[in-house]
């Protein structure tokens, strides 16, 4: 019988003024803690992160990040004047930020606590860190040893971010249904290199659930930038229950084609929720879902603003070829496209991505 496995962060905490919390939590994992930030969340919370730190830490080393979570801004950040004295990362900003705090803890050792600015994927609660080349190619994927120690969710800082990262965030957490299903009825592996326990793809349901019964109601409070209880749910659901669905539970088809968008130039400027979400319709359009099934989802996907076809996405260029880049690099390089019940084949995925970038405008 194959070893099954269950893993995430240490504790999760979220709600208006979670930030607060670090003052009680840094001092559980280290005294000289560095702060990698992006750029403009360091402009704005600087001096509160100081207020904040300084009472219950020894020293304070801040660190910027701007650009691309590559192997260079990770090198250059664990090798920054001041590094090699702390011992705890506190990441704090969007998905590369946070990646690139994860690489520098690989590197480095120590604990880490991840404050996600965005609810726009669910890096924050994972041992993953997506590293891409300098001009944004897929690379690799490197494993922290643990999950993060700690992850602090102020909904009062991620009701500000734009509407935008987090209708991505909802694209990015909506597949997980699909694929830890689809992971665990395959024979698939987790992110633990074990079976799924049951209950990780019991989170990834209820992860599906929540979003569809609150995320219309949710973009209310988005637009107003005040959260409120659906809010607060989405937010849980984007970040804790699809960031445990997806290590725990595993990923398929949705996510593998991620590999296969980045290889398209003019797919670079969509979000990484927004290529999942396009990817999930493409997995159902594997799956053989039925018509009806297919036109719930877009129509869900256009009343929350995601996209439903290459277009929507960015894309430009010849379609067919687009569509064939994207099957042939897929194929070649996602490790979990291959957790699907069925064969997967580039003639099946064209054919699959063909029909899910046509239904949006035939509806067939």
């Amino acid at each position: 019988m194959t070893i099954r496995a269950f893993g995430g962060p240490h504790r999760y905490v979220q709600g208006p003024g979670a930030l607060n919390e670090l003052s009680a939590l840094v001092p559980l994992y280290g005294r000289r803690p560095l702060v990698v930030a992006d750029v403009a969340v360091m402009g704005v919370l600087r001096e509160q992160l100081e207020t904040l730190l300084q009472p219950c830490t020894d020293s304070i080393e801040f660190a910027e990040f701007s650009g691309e979570c590559s192997a260079t801004q990770i090198d250059a950040m664990a090798g920054k004047a001041g590094a090699a004295s702390t011992d705890v990362v506190v990441a704090i900003g969007g998905g590369k930020a946070i990646d690139t705090a994860k690489g520098v803890r690989i590197q480095r050792g120590g604990g880490i606590i991840v404050v996600p600015t965005v609810a726009s994927n669910d890096a924050p609660t994972s041992r993953l860190a997506i590293v891409y080349t300098d001009d944004h190619v897929l690379k690799e994927v490197r494993l922290m040893p643990t999950n993060p120690d700690a992850v602090v969710v102020d909904t009062s800082i991620i009701a500000r971010a734009p509407r935008r990262f987090f209708v991505a965030g909802i694209g990015d957490a909506l597949s997980k249904k699909f694929e830890a299903e689809q992971c665990f009825n395959s024979g698939g592996m987790n992110f633990y290199k074990a079976r799924p326990a049951e209950l990780a793809v019991s989170i990834a349901n209820q992860c599906y659930q929540v979003i569809r019964r609150d995320a219309v109601a949710s973009l209310v409070a988005v637009d107003r930038k005040e959260p409120d209880a659906a809010f607060e749910n989405i937010v849980e659901a984007t970040i804790l229950l699809s960031g445990l669905g997806f290590e725990s539970g595993g990923l398929s088809i949705a996510h593998s084609l991620t590999r296969g968008f980045s290889a398209i130039p003019s797919l670079n400027g969509a979000l990484h929720g927004e290529q999942v979400a396009f990817g999930l319709l493409t997995q159902l359009c594997l799956e053989q879902r039925s018509q009806e099934f297919l036109a719930d989802m877009m129509t869900f996907f256009k009343t929350v603003g995601l996209p439903t076809s290459l277009k929507d996405l960015g894309f430009s260029g010849d379609r067919q070829d687009g569509i064939q880049t994207i099957a042939q690099r897929s194929i070649a390089e996602a490790p979990y496209l291959r957790q699907f019940v069925g064969a997967v084949t580039e003639q099946s995925l064209v054919a699959a991505l063909d029909k899910a970038d046509r239904f949006a405008r035939s509806g067939s």
